[in-house]
């Protein structure tokens, strides 16, 4: 949980896919009550509403046939840090890590399952509305103070390395986003670390000891296979 400001509006979701069948499914499943809806069928118009209707979280395809979603991604992340989540066909890694890298928050397979896709939206949604005024990070028995540098459990005080606390920080500022291996590498060590793996596999280890029950099967820092890491919310 992270301590937020309440919104009274219903948020706006912008659908971009080609798929009218796709579209027509998202349209009987979002309950026109919790949500407003905007579609677009291709790449550009989806830039254009993105821009003149301002939505709360796009929900975007990767097969246009206009631009690639991975570039209408990088388009709109020149001026706008809308929630993105990629819905699409393409389930290799590549793709996923190219859509993440591009500046998506999440990935969703097709075919998927509706309650995981809501829990995906609410869970961006969550993170979109932190602020800098707020910067409590609260996970069930975990607390993280990224203003403080403070990490504690069920009241108790956890030391953590310099290193440590900055990989655990960017985690937590992107929290239920995944974040790739490059991404935190680039962030944590420099861009000149890229492509040094070992580094996040010895320093998520070390940070899972610190703040897991159990390290072996982390209910917080979540290996997302061949991609990144996430840092998961807690119910």
């Amino acid at each position: 949980m992270i301590s937020r400001r309440r919104r009274l509006s219903k948020p706006k979701l912008l659908v971009i896919d080609d798929e009218l069948a796709i579209r027509k499914f998202l349209r009987a499943s979002i309950n026109p009550t919790e949500y407003d809806l905007v579609e677009a069928a291709n790449g550009m118009d989806g830039i254009r509403l993105t821009a003149t209707e301002s939505p709360d979280l796009v929900l975007l395809d990767l097969g246009l046939p206009d631009l690639e979603g991975v570039d209408v991604t990088r388009r709109i992340r020149e001026w706008s840090q809308v929630p993105i989540i990629i819905l699409s066909a393409r389930g290799d890694e590549m793709n996923k890590v190219e859509a993440l890298d591009a500046g998506a928050n999440d990935y969703l397979t097709k075919p998927f399952g509706l309650a995981e896709l809501f829990a995906r939206i609410r869970a961006a949604l969550r993170l979109s509305r932190t602020t800098a005024e707020e910067p409590v990070v609260i996970l069930g028995a975990l607390t993280i103070d990224l203003a403080a540098h403070l990490v504690s459990k069920e009241g108790e005080d956890i030391h953590l390395t310099k290193t440590e606390f900055r990989l655990l920080a960017m985690l937590a500022k992107n929290l239920g986003k995944v974040m790739t291996h490059r991404q935190l590498l680039t962030e944590v060590w420099g861009p000149e670390y890229a492509d040094e793996l070992h580094y996040l596999r010895v320093y998520t280890q070390q940070i899972r000891v610190k703040i897991e029950d159990d390290p072996a099967q982390p209910k917080y820092l979540i290996t997302e296979t061949g991609i990144g890491y996430r840092l998961r919310e807690q119910s």
